[in-house]
């Protein structure tokens, strides 16, 4: 039995669009392509597909997922693999709810009596659980741009992959300010933080107008990036989204 690309997306949850990327790159070729020229798909693509999405899930990028199906040899030895990886992924997952469970308990401490946090627990205590190169995952609908950002993040320093991630966490939080102020999504001080956030994407490589459009909707589709954002202020996702779409219409700076 065979399935057709939508189908395939409808079922993985995978756009026709980074289908025909994996096939592009070497790493999901369709079983066969009809003489409409229209993909498909069988049993062993799907296996396949699903071990790609685990490994991404996992944090690994394109390039390494090739090169781990490329060694493997017994299907049944890959799950195990990735069961392991599952496995530790919920340890991992698990040390991360203890600090967050935790950091609540020490900020309602703090108010009680005064304290700053750093006087309660060490300060690197916080990230338990918690590392920038995690991320890379909110970018799977989006592998072009996933594979810029994973060539330049193997270029850098721990100490500037850190520095990165605060800044963008800074810019998350100046949003949120503004949004608060109530100022409208299309306003200079708003247009000025996505210009911000649209020249560091071209820096890696040129991101369209559609594009970026789409990266604003996934702010409030993508459930990782909005539970991000929405941690921050209720509501941060949309806004974000919002902002895009203003300043895409502006003409992209």
């Amino acid at each position: 039995m065979a399935w057709p690309t939508a189908e395939v997306a409808r079922m993985s949850g995978v756009t026709a669009r980074t289908l025909r990327h994996y096939d592009e790159i070497g790493l999901l070729p369709p079983a066969w392509i009809g003489t409409n020229g229209h993909r498909y798909y069988e049993e062993g693509q799907l296996l396949r597909l699903q071990q790609i999405l685990v490994l991404r899930a996992l944090g690994l990028g394109l390039p390494e997922i090739g090169g781990v199906l490329a060694e493997q040899v017994d299907e049944v030895e890959a799950l195990r693999g990735h069961h392991r990886r599952l496995l530790a992924e919920r340890d991992r997952l698990g040390a991360l709810a203890a600090t967050v469970s935790r950091t609540i308990a020490e900020l309602e401490q703090s108010r009680k009596d005064g304290r700053r946090m750093s006087e309660i627990n060490r300060p690197e205590n916080l990230f338990e659980g918690v590392r920038p190169s995690q991320y890379g995952e909110n970018l799977r609908e989006f592998p072009e741009l996933a594979d810029a950002v994973e060539r330049y993040g193997a270029t850098l320093s721990e100490d500037r992959v850190e520095a990165g991630h605060r800044e963008r966490t800074a810019q998350m939080i100046r949003l949120a300010e503004l949004m608060a102020a109530g100022t409208p999504a299309d306003a200079d001080a708003v247009r000025a933080e996505i210009e911000t956030q649209y020249r560091t994407l071209t820096e890696l490589r040129e991101v369209p107008a559609d594009e970026f459009l789409a990266i604003g909707r996934a702010c409030v589709e993508n459930e990782r990036w909005r539970t991000a954002y929405e941690a921050i202020a209720p509501g941060l996702a949309a806004y974000q989204r919002d902002a895009i779409a203003a300043y895409v219409r502006a003409g992209l700076g």
